[in-house]
């Protein structure tokens, strides 16, 4: 572990942590994640294989491998960086995870245009925690956003991040007999609580929409969440939370 210290707000690196936070792309083509605060360095340093810079200011004091770069900034060039309102003094760089393929699954979710950062990051959370498999069809947020990054509490430096497309994915669980389930607000939804989850991947749909059309009319199994029926709806978060709660009851 080597140390540096940094005082300007244009040195290359700074200038290279902000254009990561702001953009996909930019972290796309430098295959580069920006994460922030302590909690989740510590989580990085035990479960990233790919963690490559972390940058300190003030006495933050964090253990992290030899084989790191660390460096130091002032308070003023981290307040100048930092994604939070309140700096924790700890931001770090890792390499994006390589892409696996796509390999259906009974008892695993789909999640069909989960856009807004924090959803998605609780989902991912919570299937850490219940050992449910996910995959990110088309119109999610960038799982490696310095937003989900912080809402999945380091689950995604935990388990592997799948993306497919619908294309791919339906073909893909026909062939293997894998029943596909969607959410809904139907006449044909059935309890899901009376529903083999366990056999099926489940589709989880966006904020806004819902499940694509598309989905619902090659899906086997319409569900609903019982709740009052003044209740319109459920956050996208709290579906998949209970989606995966049945199917780890089994």
């Amino acid at each position: 572990m080597t140390g540096e210290y940094i005082t300007s707000r244009k040195n290359p690196l700074i200038q290279q942590v902000r254009r990561l936070l702001s953009s996909r792309k930019a972290r796309e083509e430098a295959g580069l994640f920006v994460g922030d605060g302590t909690k989740l360095l510590e989580e990085a340093a035990r479960y990233c294989p790919g963690l490559k810079t972390v940058i300190l200011s003030g006495d933050t004091q964090a253990c992290i491998p030899d084989s790191v770069r660390v460096v130091r900034v002032s308070e003023d060039v981290m307040e100048s960086v930092s994604p939070m309102a309140s700096p924790q003094g700890a931001l770090f760089l890792c390499e994006l995870p390589p892409e696996r393929p796509f390999v259906p699954q009974g008892g695993m979710l789909l999640l069909d245009g989960i856009q807004d950062p924090g959803n998605l990051g609780t989902i991912l959370r919570t299937a850490d925690a219940l050992d449910i498999p996910v995959a990110l069809l088309e119109g999610c947020a960038d799982p490696f956003s310095h937003k989900v990054v912080r809402a999945s509490m380091g689950a995604v430096f935990r388990r592997e991040v799948i993306r497919t497309s619908w294309e791919q994915a339906l073909p893909a669980c026909r062939e293997k007999g894998i029943p596909i389930g969607v959410t809904a607000l139907s006449e044909r939804s059935g309890d899901i609580r009376r529903s083999a989850l366990g056999t099926m991947a489940v589709v989880i749909g966006s904020e806004g929409q819902g499940v694509r059309q598309e989905i619902l009319q090659s899906a086997d199994a319409e569900m609903i969440i019982p709740m009052n029926p003044h209740c319109e709806s459920l956050n996208a978060a709290v579906a998949a939370a209970i989606v995966m709660w049945e199917m780890a009851r089994g």
